[in-house]
């Protein structure tokens, strides 16, 4: 499905990001992992199976950062055919009553969930236009499409993904440049245990009785979703936002 395809997946150090790099490299995409801790691991599964790829510690917050790793990519593969966006500030975040969150917390999740796609998104169309297209895919949340309380800086902040990608998308079509997100229901990940801390089993629980699949989302099952959208199998779909939460939010 994504043979000889360059993808850039940030956030690729652990949890979803590390599937989706594993899983593409799998079927044949030459994959660029990226985070702003090392991507060692998960470059090392890629190799041991047999796949392409390299690693590269990227900050998105900072331009130059991002810049230089669509620079590298080219130098390495010659061109970028897709971006997904997945880095995020999550396990980091500290939810709560909307006017009790800090400040700082607040500018945190916008600049890394926000500003960072739209650096990515910066960095790669270039390199994409001049290899004739691409595709972008950025990862939102069933917070943004069901309205998460007590995260509100998390929930506003894949809002604007949302939005991004819409207007991205209609930015971009005469390029033959894709751009289209994802909203995942909470997956089993570190980062999920991580911001839900001694509540995590009963958030879980809450998320699973709103599904109609009464199931938590594991990364595997985010990886097809994505990979289609990659692939030239989803050549006329762009500006969409598509839900992979288990039948919660119908749109």
């Amino acid at each position: 499905m994504l043979e000889g395809r360059v993808v850039i997946v940030t956030g690729a150090a652990r949890g979803i990001g590390q599937a989706y790099a594993q899983r593409f490299a799998a079927m044949g995409a030459k994959i660029v992992a990226t985070d702003v801790s090392p991507c060692d691991e998960t470059l090392a599964a890629i190799k041991g199976a047999g796949g392409d790829g390299i690693a590269l510690k990227v900050d998105v917050v900072d331009m130059a950062s991002v810049s230089a790793m669509a620079e590298k990519t080219v130098a390495t593969y010659g061109r970028i055919d897709g971006l997904v966006n997945n880095a995020a500030l999550y396990g980091a975040l500290r939810g709560g009553k909307f006017d009790a969150i800090e400040e700082s917390q607040w500018d945190a999740a916008m600049a890394v969930n926000v500003k960072g796609i739209w650096n990515c998104c910066k960095a790669a169309v270039g390199p994409m236009r001049k290899a004739g297209g691409g595709s972008i895919v950025n990862i939102a949340s069933l917070a943004a499409t069901y309205g998460m309380p007590y995260a509100l800086h998390y929930t506003t902040s894949k809002a604007a993904v949302i939005g991004l990608t819409r207007g991205l998308a209609r930015e971009l079509g005469r390029d033959n440049i894709r751009v289209n997100s994802v909203a995942p229901s909470a997956v089993i990940t570190e980062g999920t245990r991580e911001f839900f801390g001694a509540k995590h089993d009963k958030a879980l629980e809450t998320v699973r009785d709103n599904q109609s699949i009464k199931r938590t989302l594991d990364p595997s099952d985010l990886v097809g979703t994505v990979a289609w959208l990659l692939s030239d199998m989803s050549g006329f779909v762009t500006g969409q936002t598509i839900s992979v939460d288990g039948g919660t939010v119908f749109s």
